[in-house]
């Protein structure tokens, strides 16, 4: 007989006698609608699949430790990085973008690349992705590009058309069209990534001076991808080799790290610079603004129980914490509201509150009622339930972690993000610095991800690779076998 503390129970706590058999009228009647028991079981079955999310859906992730290993607090306050050899812990999540979440894991895809660090000032999500640029430059664009990456609504498969339709009319495309095309479009597994912040945040100091920051993690592991062919052969035999290797190798105690870089741009900086500093589109080129050390992380425990520590898990880049903040990046802006939203909706009204989500510092605020409303954050009294209040012991702000002034402003209009952009240099300068055996993987990928689309999307698409650079176009139409001409303007 079960002990007590072992004793199977409803959800709310009443002891279960029979687990095995339905309440009926005897073998041959009919069931009770008083069973409770099969009916709350039946309703939480029902009940076991939430929302996926629109992207990201497929993920894994693992718990793990920051450490700082170099000093940058000439740039930030942040606490996370106040001391040489001081630890965080964080739990990260790592992700395909266009895949529903029983997509194989090895499809060629970009990889989100999300981090949770549990400081001592609350919650510090940095959510990117493994590559440093992105498709767009402006939020507006980002669900139609996102329905051009998901299924067709007539035939309800995926669309190489709508894909290389979107990407055609939209140059500043190339740069990260380029990279997931290329041989890292395919990574083997999470730890044989790069991470990046991919946007420009900021830093500021005890001084109140701004600075414009990228971040980067380089996977200690190396860089390890799969062709096509490989993909496609892993493939039949998996759709989890992400989930096994990455989880096997904790297991085993063979724990991936990355080391943690940081570039910094002094604020004035920003009106100095040829290309925009804020737009996902570019990267800053190193020798400009050269990789700073900061730290390493590693992934060492494994998750008890994957839903409620990595499918619950939220991550937003609005949650900053003193001395790191935000840019006028304008896929940024858009994020810092969308991702929170997209995971009220998901998750619900208080999904901060659920364990994976809720900081280990302090926490205090007035946000009341509602879905999963769990908690209790009273304040020791009733009356404390609006700001300002005259309640002894209740919430109050704290002037002294208030951030800098934004010295980049404008005049507020819909400006045309592609006006006076130079959307091919990057991707020609990335182009070059592939050797002849990674240009002809590219141009067979190309090749290959455009099978079926209409000519004119072809030649349209032809004609952006030509202005990054003549060989790429060349080399592009002699993988699918066709004549391109280049077009003037």
């Amino acid at each position: 007989m079960s002990s007590p503390k072992t004793r199977l129970t409803t959800s709310a706590g009443n002891p279960i006698a029979d687990n095995q058999n339905s309440l009926s009228a005897g073998p041959r009647g009919p069931l009770l609608m008083q069973d409770y028991q099969l009916i709350e079981k039946l309703a939480h079955q029902n009940r076991e699949r939430i929302p996926e999310r629109v992207v990201h859906a497929k993920g894994w992730g693992a718990f793990g430790t920051f450490t700082v290993t170099h000093d940058i607090t000439k740039y930030t306050c942040a606490k996370v990085f106040s001391e040489v050899g001081k630890q965080t812990e964080l739990v990260s999540r790592f992700s395909t973008v266009a895949g529903e979440l029983g997509a194989a894991d090895a499809e060629r895809d970009v990889r989100g690349f999300s981090l949770k660090f549990y400081t001592e000032e609350g919650n510090w999500d940095l959510v990117g992705n493994n590559t440093p640029v992105f498709f767009i430059r402006d939020p507006y664009k980002f669900p139609d590009f996102i329905h051009t990456q998901k299924r067709h609504p007539r035939t309800n498969l995926r669309s190489a058309t709508a894909a290389w339709d979107f990407w055609s009319l939209s140059p500043e495309s190339l740069h990260q069209v380029t990279i997931l095309m290329s041989d890292r479009g395919i990574p083997v597994a999470p730890m044989y990534m790069n991470g990046y912040g991919s946007h420009t945040y900021s830093f500021w100091n005890k001084e109140g001076e701004r600075y414009w920051v990228k971040f980067h993690f380089k996977t200690q592991q190396g860089h390890k991808h799969y062709t096509n062919a490989e993909a496609t052969e892993v493939i039949g035999n998996s759709r989890e080799t992400y989930q096994e290797e990455l989880f096997g190798a904790i297991e085993k105690g063979e724990y991936p790290k990355w080391t943690v870089y940081v570039q910094v741009m002094p604020e004035a900086d920003a009106e100095k610079t040829s290309y925009n500093p804020f737009d996902l589109t570019k990267v800053w080129p190193h020798g400009e603004y050269p990789l700073i050390q900061v730290g390493e992380f590693e992934l060492n425990r494994n998750a008890d129980n994957y839903f409620t520590d990595i499918e619950l898990a939220a991550y937003s880049p609005s949650n900053v914490v003193p001395g790191i903040s935000y840019s006028p990046d304008k896929m940024l802006q858009a994020r810092v509201f969308s991702y929170a939203d997209a995971h009220r909706y998901r998750l619900g009204t208080h999904y901060e509150a659920l364990p994976v989500n809720r900081p280990k510092s302090p926490l205090n605020h007035y946000h009341k009622d509602g879905a999963m409303r769990f908690f209790t954050n009273d304040f020791g009294s009733p009356d404390a339930y609006y700001e300002p209040n005259s309640v002894e012991g209740s919430a109050k702000e704290d002037p002294s972690v208030a951030e800098p002034p934004l010295r980049i402003s404008g005049d507020a209009d819909r400006y045309n993000h592609r006006e006076g952009n130079d959307d091919y240099t990057q991707p020609g300068n990335l182009y070059r610095m592939f050797d002849d055996a990674q240009k002809d993987r590219l141009h067979h990928n190309i090749a290959e991800a455009m099978e079926g689309v209409p000519e004119y999307i072809v030649q349209r698409q032809l004609n952006h690779f030509h202005k990054a650079d003549p060989a790429y176009a060349s080399g592009v139409a002699a993988a699918l076998g066709v004549t391109f001409t280049p077009s003037e303007g």
